[in-house]
């Protein structure tokens, strides 16, 4: 039975996240900001109040594919938000470019995400491969070293949070002080950003969750040794 809640949890609470962002993306996507302007134009705007120029912002593939990549100094926009005037849109925008002023002013968890990622990739590749082997043989080691492994990738999911959340309350921030969104807009920009926020809470809880699961399971195997 406990078995049954756990992967109910470790399904629905992605699922629902998932959705919320989605309803709440397009419930506000409707919503025409009063300044007028593209998802793009904000974005630009908002590096523009803030001495960046060695940021350019390109309209991307795919729904809500929105990212900041701080290899090429870039800030990729789906296609809705790059030409649209929502109030999603921009929320969406000011968001990207909050991870840029992260960037060009070394926000510690940034960087430390960064340097994680080589670890939490080869830790998500090979740590279910570890951990599965090391079950399957009865090779304890085999089996913590796929724990550590995974544990990194999970740290890098925590690390994730602050960084996500820094950067909404950024985004928030500059288009308030700017003036990109009038007051009755802001409630709206909120519930998209943390609408957003969301996923990245499930993405932790469930990591959490899985690593918690392979430490029981460890120690049952050593207990049955």
């Amino acid at each position: 039975m406990g078995f049954l809640i756990y992967f109910a949890i470790i399904l629905i609470v992605p699922f629902w996240a998932s959705r919320r962002v989605k309803s709440t993306y397009k419930k506000y996507s409707k919503i025409q900001t009063t300044a007028n302007m593209t998802g793009a134009e904000v974005a630009r705007r908002i590096l523009q109040e803030n001495g960046i120029y060695d940021v350019t912002v390109k309209p991307g593939k795919g729904f809500l594919s929105d990212h900041y990549n701080p290899s090429s100094k870039e800030i990729v926009l789906s296609e809705d938000n790059y030409y649209g005037m929502s109030v999603a849109g921009a929320a969406v925008a000011a968001h990207e470019v909050g991870h840029a002023i992260q960037d060009a002013e070394s926000y510690s968890f940034l960087r430390f995400r960064h340097a994680l990622v080589p670890v939490a990739n080869l830790g998500s590749n090979l740590s279910i491969f570890l951990i599965l082997g090391g079950a399957l043989l009865g090779f304890a080691q085999l089996y913590l070293l796929g724990i550590i492994f995974f544990a990194a990738a999970v740290l890098f999911q925590f690390v994730t949070l602050p960084v996500e959340f820094n950067a909404s309350s950024r985004a928030m921030n500059q288009m308030v002080s700017i003036g990109l969104i009038r007051n009755e807009e802001e409630p709206h920009a909120k519930k998209v950003l943390n609408a957003a926020a969301l996923t990245y809470v499930a993405a932790a809880l469930v990591a959490l969750l899985e690593l918690l699961r392979f430490i029981l399971m460890f120690i049952g195997m050593n207990q049955e040794e």
